[in-house]
């Protein structure tokens, strides 16, 4: 299993990043919300962005290139093997960065490799 921090949770059903945060639990992978909203999203509560958390496999963006920057050092030093990029929220900056990171960088929908099993 992969442990997942959610940049972008949202206790909206409607966003995506509710969606996924569902989908990632019902497939057995940990999650971190982190976001600027208050609540819980899929039993897990929201933390402000600052934590440093160890161990993270992946990190799934839900946030657009325009606030992106204010979470590249969390995202450096959170060290993640990877960070998927969900529809909308592309950043040809912040994947440069991550590549001289030696982290990957992934176009992708995590809904989608959930359901095709290729998460």
């Amino acid at each position: 299993m992969k442990n997942t921090l959610i940049i972008g949770a949202s206790p909206n059903p409607m966003r995506y990043a509710y969606k996924a945060a569902h989908m990632l639990k019902a497939k057995g992978h940990p999650i971190i919300n982190v976001g600027i909203k208050k609540g819980e999203v899929a039993g897990v509560a929201i933390e402000q962005p600052g934590t440093l958390h160890e161990d993270i496999d992946t990190i799934t963006l839900y946030i657009g290139e325009d606030i992106q920057h204010t979470y590249y050092d969390y995202i450096l030093q959170t060290k993640p093997k990877r960070v998927i990029f969900n529809p909308g929220t592309e950043n040809e900056e912040l994947e440069t960065l991550l590549k001289e990171n030696n982290i990957e960088p992934v176009e992708a929908c995590t809904l989608v490799l959930l359901s095709t099993g290729q998460y």
